[in-house]
């Protein structure tokens, strides 16, 4: 797929961004992402880095997710079904190239319809639905960190008066497995991250955060939730690691991978429990 080249060299905020200009990153110094940040934080520097420069195929867990907000949200990627159940013939493999080369999203029917049934859960969902009925989609800010210097950028999937919502899709809207999600995939980093960014772009000096929850599964049950303020703050001290270690690669440029030495290794306690000696 070609795209117009696009370069954002002033703070601010641009709406209407294509999701994949956004994605590539327009900044042509580079700029981390809250998403960039939290993989930073997994991994080493080197994989980071190779990973941003080339980044991985489309998986369908991330096509779906993709398709749901556009669904829900009302804007971003075309949603093309290619027909039939198997897409290991030649043919279906064209239609899926040809809607991936054009900017599109190809699902099969079945994973459209659990789409429309997620984005309908939603929409039947008092507090969901209010949320979503007044606001502007897909904000796409840009500002420079003041404490190190270096870009940076979020995605809001919704802004409204102060209040950024963010559509999540998964297993399970249970609290505890919330609990589980946000600790693994980092909710609480992100949370603190966007807030940074709408008051970096003057949109408002106190924003509020909320997540909106919503399960693959039929009956597609939903769960608004917020953070604590305990939680923010270590999504905070998370954000300023990453960002340290971002602002240092790009000061040495140097992205180092694991060790530069010889590492002496133990075995995992349980490892050596086994052992029995």
């Amino acid at each position: 797929m070609t795209t117009a080249v696009v370069e954002v060299t002033e703070p601010g905020i641009h709406d209407g961004m294509p999701d994949e200009v956004y994605h590539r990153d327009p900044v042509p110094a580079g700029s981390l992402s809250s998403s960039g940040a939290r993989r930073l934080l997994k991994t080493c520097p080197a994989k980071f880095d190779y990973e941003r420069r080339n980044p991985p195929a489309p998986t369908k867990t991330f096509d779906i997710g993709h398709a749901a907000h556009q669904m829900i949200l009302g804007t971003g990627p075309e949603l093309v079904v290619v027909p039939g159940a198997r897409w290991d013939t030649n043919d279906a493999k064209a239609q899926v190239a040809a809607v991936r080369e054009r900017g599109g999203i190809p699902l099969k029917q079945a994973d459209m319809d659990q789409i429309r049934a997620m984005a309908d859960a939603i929409l039947a969902d008092p507090l969901a639905a209010a949320m979503l009925s007044v606001g502007e989609p897909e904000r796409s800010l840009f500002w420079v960190d003041e404490r190190t210097g270096i870009w940076r950028r979020a995605r809001l999937d919704w802004y409204r008066d102060g209040h950024i919502v963010d559509l999540k899709t998964c297993e399970s809207a249970d609290e505890e497995a919330i609990r589980r999600d946000a600790a693994r995939y980092g909710y609480h980093a992100q949370d603190e991250w966007y807030r940074e960014g709408v008051r970096a772009v003057g949109l408002c000096p106190d924003p509020s955060f909320t997540f909106i929850f919503v399960e693959k599964a039929a009956p597609h049950l939903t769960h608004v939730v917020q953070l604590g303020p305990d939680e923010i703050a270590a999504g905070r001290h998370l954000n300023n690691k990453a960002i340290d270690r971002f602002a240092e690669c790009q000061r040495t440029g140097v992205w180092p991978g694991y060790a530069s030495d010889i590492t002496t290794i133990s075995l995992p306690p349980y490892a050596l429990r086994a052992l029995e000696f």
